[in-house]
């Protein structure tokens, strides 16, 4: 079977800017992360596989089909811009209604599919109201609900985090991760910030200045260190005091200490540092990188991390 979308060097030129300059690569089904920072290309490469733009060489496909040859084959794919483009007088049933009748859905079924999708997205006691009257994190929800109105096969999210607080973004990535998990619907989620990518996908492609720099699984990047981070609800500070008393080198990152470099007598002696201390124990595993510290050496993807840290 052929990749859900693959691009085959694609090349996108505007003048003398080289949006993407001969990437390839290829999206399998699940949820994908396409990481880069601003400029990178990425939603010039959404456009491209929309067949909203085409492309200056190279091809484009959904499914094998190329869509700058066969738009139709775009009416399987959701797409959500980053920008807000919503109608403000119209309320969310009638836009999700309207969205989904121009998918080709009838009147009746596009009705009941807005209903239904605008409930996914915990909208549903708000669809009567104007668009224009929504908050920023209700925005997004509705253009991820018009996105999936249609049932398609595969969607495209351009920054659905843009402009959220905190809260907002964790409930938005709850939503995208629930829509490919439990619905079955192949997920793109470009973003600039590494954390969404690392706590949403199953692989990610980086983008760098209109080329691949890495790709690969999100597990594969994240392996276990040779860091252990050993959590205590109770007694924090005797048990790094007693791991001092004992040669042992620890430090507080987050709700975690850490000690690096452990060996088998190493485990013996943080163990017996907990009974001695009194400190209740509660996890101790090994840590795993995250993609901030995998590419905090990577100057290209500085601005990723920086951002992400933001």
């Amino acid at each position: 079977m052929p990749a859900l979308l693959e691009a085959q060097q694609l090349k996108k030129h505007y003048g003398s800017v080289r949006a993407l300059d001969g990437v390839s690569f290829a999206v399998e089904s699940g949820i994908t992360g396409l990481l880069g920072a601003n400029g990178a290309g990425k939603s010039t490469a959404l456009k491209l596989f929309l067949g909203l733009i085409g492309p200056t060489a190279g091809r484009a496909l959904f499914e094998g089909v190329d869509v700058s040859e066969q738009p139709q084959a775009r009416q399987r794919i959701g797409y959500m811009p980053e920008h807000d483009c919503l109608p403000r007088n119209m309320d969310a049933i009638e836009f999700l209604s309207y969205m989904g009748q121009l998918s080709g859905l009838p009147s009746h079924d596009a009705r009941v599919r807005a209903a239904d999708t605008l409930r996914h997205v915990g909208l549903e006691e708000e669809r009567y109201r104007p668009l224009g009257d929504y908050s920023t994190g209700m925005k997004q929800r509705v253009k991820l609900a018009q996105a999936l109105v249609h049932d398609p096969a595969l969607v495209l999210l351009d920054e659905p985090t843009a402009g959220l607080d905190p809260m907002g973004r964790q409930q938005m990535l709850e939503l995208v991760e629930h829509t490919g998990r439990e619905f079955g619907i192949s997920v793109v989620l470009s973003s600039h910030l590494m954390g969404d990518v690392e706590r949403t996908c199953d692989r990610v492609i980086v983008l760098d200045a209109g080329a691949v720099s890495r790709e690969g699984s999100v597990a594969g990047f994240t392996t276990e260190t040779t860091l252990l981070a050993i959590q205590v609800t109770e007694g924090a500070d005797d048990f790094l005091a007693e791991l001092g008393r004992r040669g042992i080198e620890s430090r507080i990152e987050g709700e975690s200490i850490v000690v690096e470099n452990v060996d088998d007598a190493g485990f013996d002696i943080i163990r017996d540092a907990i009974v001695s201390s009194g400190a209740l124990l509660y996890s101790m595993a090994p840590r795993q990188h995250s993609l901030t510290e995998l590419f905090r050496d990577d100057p290209a993807l500085q601005s990723l991390s920086e951002s992400d840290n933001a």
